[in-house]
């Protein structure tokens, strides 16, 4: 089967859980790192939206990473990334739905508001999707497993850990940890970010803050 290439960028969350993807399935792809900053013209052939992550495999060009996930999912079907259950698997992407609809624009709305209200507006929103995520996924989906599904990490827990590789840049910036009470949350992330996939391409949270303070402002004290 022919080699993925994947056009990625370190610093951004969608193209860093196909980048879970590919290493959690041990798939064989080339990378090519796109300046988001400075895109080649030529960019647009790949991409038609001009974000990242596209792939190209086998002639075609696949671009959006939840599309691409699933992508990867069907062709590269070991090992399973989500529930053999027809039911489960619309729960997971109703949760993945969840993550690019609720989760990260709340998240960019903290890290980035124009105005002290949106940010107030932003805060309430990110501090509700954490709960919701620990009262009616962790708590109710998760059984005795540290994960979305219990035992084994699935595209759900792959699509949203990106933005809490970054959590501890955005505390740092904007003041705004998980709360200590949400403890299958904490459980959930530790969980992930210790998997080979997510320690083999992880990025420090010095690397978050250096490009993050450029946009959120200076730094306030890390929250405990």
């Amino acid at each position: 089967m022919a080699k993925v290439h994947i056009y990625s960028a370190k610093a951004c969350p969608f193209a860093h859980r196909t980048r879970l993807v590919l290493e959690e399935k041990s798939i064989v792809f080339e990378l090519t790192e796109v300046d988001l900053q400075n895109k080649p013209a030529s960019y647009s052939a790949i991409s038609l939206y001009g974000k990242v992550p596209a792939i190209e495999h086998e002639g075609r060009r696949i671009w959006e990473s939840a599309v691409i996930n699933e992508y990867l999912e069907e062709v590269f079907p070991a090992p399973p990334l989500l529930p053999k259950d027809p039911g489960q698997r619309a729960f997971a992407r109703i949760w993945i739905d969840y993550a690019n609809t609720r989760l990260a624009p709340a998240f960019t709305q903290v890290l980035r508001p124009k105005t002290a209200d949106e940010e107030a507006v932003g805060r309430k929103a990110l501090g509700e999707a954490l709960a919701l995520v620990e009262r009616e996924a962790l708590a109710k989906l998760a059984g005795d497993g540290p994960y979305w599904f219990g035992a084994e990490v699935s595209l759900v827990d792959l699509t949203f850990y990106p933005w809490f590789e970054r959590w501890a840049a955005l505390d740092r910036l904007r003041g705004f940890p998980i709360p200590a009470e949400l403890t299958l949350l904490r459980r959930w992330r530790e969980a992930v970010q210790t998997r080979r996939s997510a320690q083999a391409i992880a990025n420090s949270t010095e690397f978050y803050l250096e490009r993050y303070a450029k946009v959120a402002g200076p730094p306030r004290a890390a929250s405990t």
